[in-house]
């Protein structure tokens, strides 16, 4: 890393070192990260100018609404015009559901967690104490949760929380091989990346040096309010936290709100830069308790490839027509009448049944407006669409929208041909999803064992994931082809493997 100077925090990150890596991440990072997350969930606010939206729904504003350009919304800093006040602006959301159903795909099924450790005994006792602590930790929403991050920032982080006096009593008692008491001492939790901040390596930018949690005081989340940080800043409030000797406090340089700094054998918190709680970390062999997820793989990069990122200008594009088409549907759709030489017209009802009458032979009435076709504008937006469709791999047929024919979608094999691109997709992220659950269940099997809970060989902590099939399965020809696997000689137990089985089960033969 650079050269650290100023006040050292216990092993070796200083102070002056991390309000600089706070503050390049808040300048440089953070509005990117807040960016995307604004396109994905579209946030409703309340606005103050009643035009605000310059729609007949006034008063409120949408996160979206920032693309749109300036002959729609006025110019920054501007306000709107009277052109503008006018218009229909009209947002249309096409990216949330998309990432929805990338999760869906991804987490939609419990996923399992298999054991390659060479006795049965030892496997069965590995899987039954993963299980555990996964599902102490959130167990799928915590899948989902990590899965939705990702696919918004391009890439999510998994930090493993471990009580280690708790844990080290729990060693040589009989509550040790109970994995409900071994769950509360040990568990998974996800950061987002708008507050965690990784310290590489110097020339290794796989291998994290150190990890900072940065959550603002005011206006946190719900996460942070009630997670490790939180309860941190309660006791801290209340008096209760370990107190550091006097010579250790920081210096305030960190500035407002809660930061721990996590490294390889310590963790440290501070709050509005007063040191209020160290710990050492002796549990995971002096390596950070970080694992770090690529959504999609890039390679040379911390973080990984956004689905939000490519839609954004689609989006914008789209939201831009739809608004243009609003406009003019809002100015077409009624016909007027251009009246000559007929006196008194302006006070005639217009309606069936009415008559006009008058001397004048010159006198005419004229027809104008009502809503013109315009194949060019229908065109261009089914065309953004179909972009958005191919960049994202996500059509609207994923979400059970059946448009004009799609073909024969009786068998499972035609519904995958229509969803390839979606599939493949989602098989190339389980790789690098699936790479994280492993590496954090290979972290927490360390943990045990370093513990004295669970004692393992290197060699027995490696796991194998298997996935369920994202599409629903007939059971009939799931069946028919774990029995024609079984006849070709493929072990009994890796078939039961893959349906998501176990010998033991009932009514397994």
């Amino acid at each position: 890393m650079a050269e650290r100077t100023g006040e050292m925090v216990r092993g070796g990150l200083s102070l002056g070192e991390v309000e600089r890596l706070l503050a390049a991440h808040e300048a440089t990072v953070r509005p990117r990260l807040d960016l995307m997350w604004r396109y994905y969930r579209n946030p409703l606010t309340l606005s103050r100018d009643s035009n605000a939206c310059g729609s007949r729904a006034a008063g409120y504003n949408v996160g979206q609404r920032s693309g749109l350009p300036s002959r729609l919304i006025g110019r920054a800093g501007a306000g709107l015009d009277d052109r503008a006040r006018t218009r229909e602006i009209v947002i249309e959301n096409d990216i949330a559901w998309r990432i929805h159903t990338m999760v869906d795909f991804m987490f939609g099924k419990p996923v399992r967690l298999v054991s390659t450790a060479r006795d049965e005994a030892t496997r069965t006792r590995i899987e039954r104490m993963l299980d555990a602590v996964w599902e102490g930790s959130g167990g799928i929403a915590l899948l989902q949760d990590m899965a939705l991050l990702g696919h918004v920032y391009g890439h999510v982080d998994l930090v493993l929380r471990v009580d280690e006096a708790r844990l080290r009593t729990l060693a040589g008692t009989a509550d040790a091989a109970d994995p409900w008491h071994v769950r509360e001492c040990i568990r998974v939790e996800v950061i987002e990346p708008t507050r965690g901040v990784p310290v590489m390596t110097d020339g290794e930018w796989r291998e994290l040096a150190a990890y900072v949690i940065h959550a603002e005081r005011e206006g946190g989340n719900e996460q942070e309010r009630r997670g490790p940080i939180g309860e941190w800043l309660e006791s801290w409030r209340r008096g209760k936290a370990h107190r550091p000797e006097a010579g250790a406090t920081g210096t305030g340089a960190i500035g407002a709100g809660v930061t721990e700094v996590i490294e390889g054998t310590s963790l440290h918190v501070y709050v509005d830069g007063e040191l209020v709680e160290e710990r050492e970390l002796s549990l995971t062999g002096g390596r950070v308790p970080v694992v770090h997820v690529q959504n999609v793989a890039q390679p040379f990069r911390y973080g990984g490839l956004s689905e939000v990122e490519p839609l954004i200008p689609l989006q914008d594009e789209l939201n831009t027509r739809l608004s243009d088409r609003a406009s003019r549907v809002t100015l077409q759709s009624f016909k007027m009448y251009l009246a000559k030489g007929i006196e008194g017209f302006e006070t005639m009802p217009v309606g069936p049944g009415q008559i006009w009458s008058t001397d004048n032979p010159d006198a005419s009435v004229a027809a104008f407006g009502g809503d013109a076709s315009s194949p060019s504008e229908e065109s261009h937006i089914r065309e953004v669409r179909d972009a958005m469709d191919k960049t994202s791999g996500v059509p609207p047929l994923a979400t059970g929208v059946v448009q004009g024919r799609v073909g024969n979608l009786s068998s499972a094999n035609a519904l995958k041909i229509t969803l390839v691109g979606l599939l493949a997709k989602t098989e190339r992220k389980r790789v690098s999803y699936g790479r994280g659950l492993e590496e954090m269940s290979r972290l927490v099997l360390t943990a045990l064992d370093a513990a004295g809970v669970m004692e393992t060989d290197p060699r027995d902590r490696s796991l194998r994931l298997v996935w369920p099939d994202p599409l629903p399965t007939d059971v009939v020809d799931e069946t028919l082809a774990a029995k024609r696997k079984i006849e070709l000689g493929v072990p009994t137990t890796r078939v039961l493997d893959e349906l998501g089985y176990e010998a033991s089960d009932p009514g397994v033969v």
